[in-house]
């Protein structure tokens, strides 16, 4: 039976890099919320208008309309066997509306937790600086440049700190998914549904421990 691979980590602990690496090697399509709300922000269709007056007015867009948009994204011919979803669902509520879409899409839902330490988490967020030329992301503690503060591909140009990547900001940001990811956490492994991998190792055995889990 086909699947919805739901993808759950908290900011920096990869998840985003491993549905990137089940699109390229295995070709299941990574849909991502993220990627779809910058998508409505140049599409001219009803539901796009509609976010557009909301990201417009600063207001938070509903998990209905959240719904709607991820339910529209999967209808299309990419996602009519498995894919993965990266940044939804976020909450228990939006958890409960998923079901009702696999149901309909007559797939069933496996999640997968990402999971990495807080200090560890700290360091990634914290210790992020990317290239202004190219993107190439760098880390002071686990990745740094060649040359301290520069790019290894662009040496001209001075590696970025995000101004929220801060110690304060980064606290808030993953007590903020803890608040509201560890009722989604419960509900999935209430239901059996739910697998662990250790997200602070090497890239590829997160992938591979992965890959084995589907």
């Amino acid at each position: 039976m086909d699947k919805i691979i739901v993808l759950i980590g908290a900011p920096g602990a990869g998840k985003g890099t491993q549905a990137r690496l089940l699109d390229e090697r295995r070709g299941i399509p990574q849909i991502s919320t993220g990627d779809i709300f910058r998508e409505m922000k140049t599409l001219d269709t009803p539901l796009a208008r509609e976010v557009q007056e909301i990201m417009a007015s600063g207001k938070l867009i509903s998990d209905d309309i959240t719904y709607k948009i991820v339910r529209e994204r999967t209808s299309r011919d990419d996602c009519k066997a498995t894919y993965v979803l990266d940044g939804y669902p976020r909450t228990a509520v939006q958890a409960e509306q998923l079901e009702q879409l696999a149901k309909e899409q007559g797939k069933e839902i496996q999640a997968i937790e990402v999971d990495v330490d807080s200090e560890e988490l700290m360091k990634r967020l914290t210790g992020r600086r990317s290239c202004p030329v190219c993107g190439e992301i760098y880390n002071i503690y686990s990745m740094p440049p060649k040359v301290e503060g520069r790019c290894d591909e662009h040496p001209d140009a001075e590696l970025v700190h995000r101004a929220d990547d801060n110690e304060d900001s980064v606290k808030t940001r993953l007590d903020t998914y803890r608040e509201n990811t560890a009722p989604l956490i419960d509900y999935y492994a209430k239901s059996n549904r739910l697998a662990k991998v250790d997200g602070s190792g090497d890239v590829e055995d997160i992938y591979s421990e992965i890959d084995g889990l589907l």
